[in-house]
């Protein structure tokens, strides 16, 4: 009896102090759903086709600008060059890649050169079917492999340069090769155009190899995740770029834009503060600059594939003082879009030319470029690199705005900004807030998952007397 009302006991003490399982928490799938969607939001990678067939893919329909690929449609694509083209397909899998990695690292004027992706563009170029998605969505990619093997029939086969050249391939038997591009995994040792070279000098390698074994292809080069080559000022700049809930300026005086004009507008320029430094002695350009009618561009010049603005000081530092903005303007196959990028800056003054690298300040060439600040200062982002260190010459250009390239009147396009929308604030304040709710409703759930006792110990015992004490 005593064994069995101990046991009893020991049961009524486990049921009251049962803690659910963290896995029957009924909002939890939900929030882990919310989580997976808010970190995948951006999740889009480029994927680029290329095979030794002709007339495998029709010429993709015009889309808007930031028009992702589905699943849906990404198997629309897929299939006509699976079913009809070469049963040999390669699979090049890199950890990162973005369509900004194509126009920061590519060559200059069709100079391939200069490109970290001579291989692939000389690969897009003989191909005689092609075919560039600039934005897929990270699920499509994510199922690609996958997705491959069934339509195939063939297992994937991870290979490497040496295990290609020992293999037989047949152009009747389907093969489905994998190919991990190394220096995916970088510790950030290597600089990002060096990863891209060294990625693409195995595409060439697998390329030449295929071809001296005269064997049909198809390939694809595609990525896990994006590598966000955007410039995020705001995350190195310790809070610049665009800020939420901020409190706005007191009051701003808006000057009128610097247009250069052949005909018509052909390249507008505007900054809220224009100031550069010649041995540490700062000048406000600003005033001289915007507003002024008699300012002097002389040395401009506009064309479809490259521009430039010249301005021109008298008197500045005891000298006269020309800057000019170089921009091109380049069609890149692998974005299938044109593209601008500032080439350089170039200060001439006291006998001399000093040149600034500002190959970070580019977007697609309908677009403008803002920027909260283009400087050579650290603190203010450094997207102004001087070629020769130290420099003389410093520069700093506030709420920065420029285009060159398909200018309609005296208004700028709309802006391609170099800040990212969700700053380490905003990320920190969501997750936190995430965190908590997880809490909160873990607990509540807990104290509502509480039971009373059911039973109780033998009342038929000997009642207990307390004798009066008086």
């Amino acid at each position: 009896m005593m064994a069995a009302a101990a046991t009893a006991a020991a049961r009524m003490r486990t049921e009251t102090l049962r803690v659910p399982a963290p896995w029957r928490v009924p909002w939890l799938p939900l929030l882990l759903l919310l989580v997976a969607v808010v970190t995948a939001a951006e999740q889009q990678v480029p994927l680029v086709l290329w095979s030794s067939d002709r007339d495998l893919w029709a010429p993709a329909a015009d889309t808007h600008e930031g028009h992702i690929t589905s699943d849906m449609q990404l198997s629309t694509y897929l299939d006509p060059a699976l079913e009809l083209g070469p049963r040999n397909v390669l699979l090049f899998l890199q950890d990162k890649l973005s369509v900004e990695d194509f126009t920061a690292h590519g060559g200059v004027f069709g100079n391939k050169q200069d490109s970290a992706f001579s291989n692939l563009e000389n690969a897009l170029d003989l191909a005689p079917s092609s075919l560039v998605l600039p934005a897929v969505d990270w699920y499509a990619v994510s199922t690609l492999t996958t997705y491959l093997q069934e339509k195939l029939g063939a297992s994937p086969l991870h290979v490497d340069l040496a295990t290609l050249r020992e293999l037989k391939l047949n152009a009747s038997l389907p093969a489905l090769l994998l190919i991990r591009l190394p220096y995916t995994t970088s510790s950030g040792l290597m600089a990002p155009r060096e990863v891209l070279t060294g990625n693409d000098e195995v595409i060439g390698q697998v390329l030449s190899t295929l071809q001296s074994e005269d064997v049909p292809y198809t390939a694809a080069l595609t990525a896990v995740r994006p590598s966000r080559v955007a410039r995020d000022v705001a995350m190195v700049a310790g809070g610049l770029g665009r800020q939420l809930l901020q409190k706005q300026p007191v009051s701003t005086v808006i000057h009128p834009p610097v247009s250069y004009n052949t005909t018509v507008p052909r390249i507008l320029f505007w900054a809220q503060n224009f100031s550069v430094a010649y041995k540490d002695q700062w000048e406000d350009l600003t005033p001289l600059t915007f507003g002024v009618q008699e300012l002097n561009l002389t040395g401009s010049f506009w064309s479809d594939s490259i521009a430039w603005l010249s301005l021109t000081y008298d008197h500045l530092f005891g000298t006269t003082v020309t800057f000019k903005f170089v921009l091109a303007n380049r069609f890149y196959p692998v974005s299938a879009r044109h593209w601008f990028t500032m080439e350089r800056l170039e200060i001439h003054g006291n006998g001399s030319v000093v040149y600034f690298n500002a190959s970070q300040v580019t977007g697609p060439s309908i677009y403008s470029f803002h920027c909260e600040y283009v400087s050579s200062l650290a603190q203010d982002g450094s997207l102004l690199v001087a070629r020769t260190q130290p420099s003389l010459w410093q520069m700093t250009l506030h709420d920065f705005q420029i285009q060159a390239f398909n200018v309609s009147g005296e208004q700028f396009s709309y802006a391609s900004d170099c800040a990212g929308f969700f700053s380490p604030g905003i990320w920190m304040g969501l997750l936190t807030s995430l965190f908590m709710l997880f809490i909160f409703t873990y607990g509540l759930h807990m104290i509502l998952s509480l039971k009373t006792m059911d039973r109780f110990d033998d009342h038929k015992g000997p009642a207990i007397s307390l004798t009066q004490i008086v």
